[in-house]
């Protein structure tokens, strides 16, 4: 027997109805690279979002499932987006800015993106390769200042595509399973791959993270969100706080710890959201000049990369901020596990709180969790036994975009994460190590394999192999193990890094090189990055 409810669809724009209607005047505040601060209301960006389905509908006649791209930093035109393609009944595709051009311009192919939407000051990235994108149609260019050109084909003015696009129109039916939005992974093991989100799993990620004990959102918070749009949607951030009438506050590309402080104090922040390397940067900021009791910041959500338990305590001793650690992946929506103190654990001592919320935390709801040992076994919740991290749950991926990828699949449906880690008896998930080999720098993955690929196809190079070094700024960067193949030639840290820079992003080269004679193997003639590292651990690698 089934119950007696109503059928209403959890899509992603009955969100923007819901804030809409109960938080017409909550403010959503950009500040752009000139400082330039724009304010305006969520009543706004619902008429605004409505024009962008519009315009889609009228000027392109968008049909549902059409992939639109977008290529931009943190603002309310971004936002509008991620409401007003949907309501379109396409799929909002954010592009990760900080790709190379080659890695664009598959992703752009392979998601077959018939129209991008890119801030103006980004032109340049899409102007060297706009001739290999077959199915891009016309590029609306955000932000443009008076004057701005560019050799884009088709390009459009944001504001004039939806200056007379009708802001009362209604939405494009959808059912909740359609695809609302997509994000790709960084092809740390390979070309990237699109993981593509559906409405109902994104509002349930909407919703859960605003609870108390996950993200804690409500109309009583000011969110400033640090975390990239292009990156897994911001985290699903965004939808949370117009469910729940919170301020949004959008840093365009002031990412920096200066401005990003400024930002906090001007505009009352009391919520946040970043990867460890902006927070490590903002506390030795804080810790140089003080901070005042004013200081609006309370707490930070933070993800991407392991913060350093000693930077957790420090947050919290020096400034009363709590940063509160998260787990996840762009496979996972992102947030898998969030890490808050239980009653339980009133009575511990600082130290011993501080390791307890180090920890990746606890499993959110509509989401499980399970190691499994090398020899298949599901461990027991121990802390202690170490296997592989597997998930599943409504907004777990089931599969990639446009690519076969049982490999990455249990027997029984669970997602392999790649990841390796113990899960405590309280159910407190610990990541020990990976599985793959891959380096976590400013909470970007790097593949190692990748640039050993390309490392090798220098002439001078005989052998590279690359693995992960310890950073106190961005966690790990990667080293290059390199065996050139004549002994008496040299290779410079610049010569590398240009040939490298067509194939890849500043942020994924090598940070040093180490020149060895021959590169340890394992007993079937891998490269032995174990050995490897131990060799580095004891300086043994001449870096």
């Amino acid at each position: 027997m089934q119950g007696l409810m109503m059928h209403c669809p959890l899509t992603v724009t009955s969100i923007i109805d819901h804030g809409n209607r109960v938080f017409p005047k909550k403010e959503i505040i950009s500040i752009f690279p000139d400082k330039t601060r724009h304010v305006y209301t969520y009543a706004d960006l619902y008429k605004r979002s409505k024009k962008i389905a519009d315009a889609l509908l009228g000027k392109f006649q968008v049909k549902p499932g059409d992939m639109i791209g977008t290529y931009a930093w943190n603002h309310h035109q971004h936002l509008e987006l991620y409401f007003g393609i949907p309501g379109a009944g396409a799929v909002c595709h954010t592009i990760n800015i900080r790709l190379s051009s080659s890695q664009t311009e598959f992703i752009v192919n392979n998601a077959e993106d018939r129209i991008i939407f890119i801030d103006a000051i980004l032109t340049p990235a899409f102007e060297n390769i706009a001739a290999l994108l077959p199915t891009v149609e016309a590029y609306i260019i955000m932000n443009a200042p008076k004057g701005f050109k560019t050799s884009l084909p088709n390009a459009i003015d944001y504001e004039d595509f939806i200056a007379d696009a009708a802001d009362n129109i209604d939405w494009v039916t959808v059912d909740e399973n359609d695809a609302c939005a997509m994000c790709y992974t960084s092809g740390t093991t390979g070309l990237p791959k699109g993981v593509l989100y559906s409405h109902r799993s994104t509002w349930l990620h909407a919703v859960i993270m605003s609870l108390p004990n996950y993200g804690n959102t409500s109309t009583e918070d000011r969110i400033l969100v640090g975390v990239p749009q292009f990156h897994v949607m911001a985290w699903g951030i965004p939808y949370g706080a117009v469910l729940c009438g919170t301020v949004l506050i959008f840093p365009s590309c002031h990412l920096h710890p200066e401005p990003f402080i400024d930002i906090i104090i001007n505009e009352k922040a009391n919520k946040a959201n970043g990867v460890p390397t902006i927070w490590q940067g903002i506390y030795t900021v804080l810790k140089k000049n003080g901070v005042s009791d004013s200081f609006p910041l309370k707490e930070f959500l933070v993800g991407g990369a392991s913060m350093p338990p000693t930077l957790i305590g420090n947050f919290q001793k020096d400034f009363g901020i709590k940063a509160i650690h998260a787990w996840g992946m762009t496979e996972t929506s992102p947030v898998g596990t969030l890490s808050r103190l239980q009653p339980q654990h009133a009575s511990l001592s600082d130290s011993e709180k501080i390791k307890i919320r180090a920890l990746q935390g606890q499993e959110v709801p509509c989401v499980e969790i399970r190691i499994v040992t090398e020899n298949g076994i599901i461990a027991p919740r121990d802390g202690k036994t170490v296997g592989e991290i597997q998930v599943k749950g409504v907004w777990v991926i089931s599969s990639y975009f446009k690519t076969i990828s049982h490999e990455n699949f249990s027997e029984d449906g669970w997602f392999k994460t790649g990841d390796v880690g113990t899960i405590n008896e309280e159910g407190y998930l610990k990541i020990t190590d990976r599985t793959k080999d891959l380096i976590k720098s400013g909470g970007e993955w790097i593949s190692s394999v990748a640039l050993e690929v390309a490392i090798m196809a220098y002439p001078k190079v005989k052998e590279a192999s690359v693995i992960a070094i310890p950073d106190e700024l961005w966690t790990e960067r990667p080293l290059a193990v390199i065996v050139l193949r004549d002994e008496n030639d040299s290779l410079s840290m610049d010569e590398l890094h240009s040939f490298l820079l067509p194939s890849f992003a500043k942020y994924q080269l090598p940070e040093k090189i180490s020149f060895i004679k021959e590169i340890p193997k394992t007993s079937v003639g891998k490269f032995d990055k174990k050995e490897m590292r131990r060799l580095y651990a004891e300086g043994k690698l001449g870096v």
